[in-house]
């Protein structure tokens, strides 16, 4: 017998549209939901409402001028972008940085990544119902921006990380404040986690939902805590160390299935709010270990690559963040793609979402935590 063709809408089927400006989309994120009463039998996403010309735009500036545009693609985690950029620049340009500039690095990337998944999991909270998580998480937050804003006066898009350095060296009382809020920041975390992580509710609404299984999440291309709640230990932090992440002693947190099933909404959850723990981690060892230095001498005056091409990744927030340039030997990238890891966990969507009900439709979109800025570029 012939395999039916989805795309003809059975007679008792009802397409609906959900988003592009939809409070559960979590951007301008339109879904086209083929529904038989409750229960979904297809989603398919439609993107593209946010679409900047990131790559092309980059073909078009320097090296130096590309920086503020990689904030605008994850500006939930600005510092990541500009991480990521920054080294595949310096891979074209064999660059050797200091060792202060590598350990600021490290502790401006794990107070970024901390930032991100609180908004990750409290806006998580909120879609299934839990709003005091969410006032909680963004509290919090708001803690880790005052200390970016101290750092480049900036709450949202820093553009503080550049190829060869950082922009400036860290302000006076930075260390002493970062502390600080680690020390308060601690308990805080574990109140946060009393409240929703064995929260009855909570966990009939996200465990055993929208199951991601570790050959499903490899195919299509899936990274960061949405693979590794999968069960699949993968950190490029760790499988291919980067920066100075070699030097400290963390875990690579995976999905244990609350009630059974690893991968699901409550794993994705779960291993997002050990990985704020790893991250809380990192960063008391990077204080206690920060060198001195100049974070200027390796920063070159003007950036041109040799004639050639790169390929640089990095562990987002989101997941495996990949920056490919070809040089032609001018000042200005030849050419520039970016690997989402946004848009590979969006595209496993409708894999996992089909025979689910709409209500989940909600929780399972949350638990990808993804970021239109990325996706659409």
């Amino acid at each position: 017998m012939a395999k039916q063709d989805k795309s003809i809408i059975k007679a008792e089927e009802m397409v609906l549209n959900m988003g592009p400006q939809h409070p559960s989309t979590h951007g301008v994120l339109r879904l086209k939901i083929h529904t038989d009463g409750e229960i979904v039998s297809k989603i398919e996403p439609i993107m593209g409402y946010l679409h900047r010309c990131f790559e092309k735009h980059c073909e078009n500036l320097s090296y130096e001028q590309v920086v503020p545009f990689t904030d605008r693609c994850d500006y939930l985690a600005s510092m990541h972008m500009n991480h990521a950029y920054s080294m595949s620049v310096e891979k074209m340009l064999d660059i050797e940085l200091p060792e202060r500039v590598e350990y600021i690095r490290v502790i401006v990337a794990e107070l970024q990544r901390i930032a991100s998944h609180l908004v990750a999991c409290g806006v998580f909270g909120l879609d299934v119902g839990a709003i005091t998580p969410f006032t909680w998480a963004l509290r919090d937050r708001e803690r880790i921006l005052d200390l970016f804003e101290m750092l480049c006066g900036a709450r949202l898009l820093y553009n503080y990380i550049w190829p060869g350095g950082v922009s400036h060296d860290l302000p006076p009382n930075f260390i002493q404040y970062t502390t600080e809020f680690l020390d308060y920041f601690e308990p805080m975390l574990k109140e946060f986690d009393n409240v929703l992580t064995g929260n009855m509710i909570f966990v009939e609404r996200t465990a055993d939902v929208g199951i991601i299984t570790p050959e499903v999440g490899v195919n299509f291309g899936v990274s960061g805590p949405t693979l590794r709640a999968s069960g699949i230990s993968h950190d490029l932090r760790k499988d291919e160390p980067y920066s100075v992440y070699d030097k400290f002693d963390f875990d690579v947190p995976i999905g244990k299935g609350i009630m059974g099933s690893v991968g699901d909404c409550w794993d994705r959850y779960w291993v997002r709010m050990r990985e704020i723990e790893q991250s809380v981690k990192i960063l008391r060892q990077a204080i206690a270990q920060l060198p001195e230095g100049d974070v200027h001498s390796a920063r070159p005056k003007k950036v041109r690559p040799p004639k050639g091409e790169v390929y640089s990744r990095y562990e987002s927030a989101r997941g495996d963040v990949g920056f490919y340039i070809m040089s032609d030997g001018k000042n200005i990238p030849y050419r520039l793609k970016m690997r989402s890891p946004a848009f590979c966990n969006l595209s496993v969507f409708s894999e996992i979402s089909e025979g689910w009900m709409m209500s989940d439709v909600i929780t399972i979109l949350g638990s990808l935590d993804i970021v239109l800025g990325e996706i659409d570029r």
